[in-house]
């Protein structure tokens, strides 16, 4: 495993990956500790920011050009976007089972599925921990 191909990337994408790295270590932790505490609030708002950072950095990330500059990954970004909303909002409304369901979603579909997406043979992550 080697950091350096991340590094020596653009900008956006060596932030967009670290996000995420934090946002799937925190979401371990949200998932399994105590829901309802301060703690979980807290750290509740600590992952919304990452997964707003992994989102919107992914707009400067164009390795993957299917429809211009675009791929569905960006759709994906778009989803997340709208499912934060909805989950904060779910929250906020102490809707528990509607924030679960939607947090959790985000989790393994933004984090989880996308991540091993970026672990296929070509793809930078894949470099990063794979090697050449």
């Amino acid at each position: 495993m080697s950091l350096g191909p991340l590094l020596a990337a653009a900008p956006a994408i060596p932030l967009h990956a670290f996000a995420a790295m934090a946002a799937f270590v925190l979401g371990i932790v949200q998932l399994i500790a105590p829901k309802g505490t301060l703690p979980h609030r807290a750290l509740g708002w600590v992952w919304v920011a990452l997964m707003l950072v992994v989102a919107l950095t992914s707009f400067w990330i164009h390795e993957i050009r299917l429809v211009g500059p675009w791929s569905p990954i960006h759709m994906l970004s778009i989803f997340a976007l709208a499912m934060l909303v909805l989950g904060v909002t779910a929250a906020r409304a102490h809707n528990v089972r509607r924030h679960k369901i939607t947090m959790a979603s985000i989790f393994f579909g933004a984090l989880v599925i996308a991540g091993l997406f970026t672990l296929m043979p070509g793809r930078l992550m894949h470099t990063v921990v794979f090697g050449p």
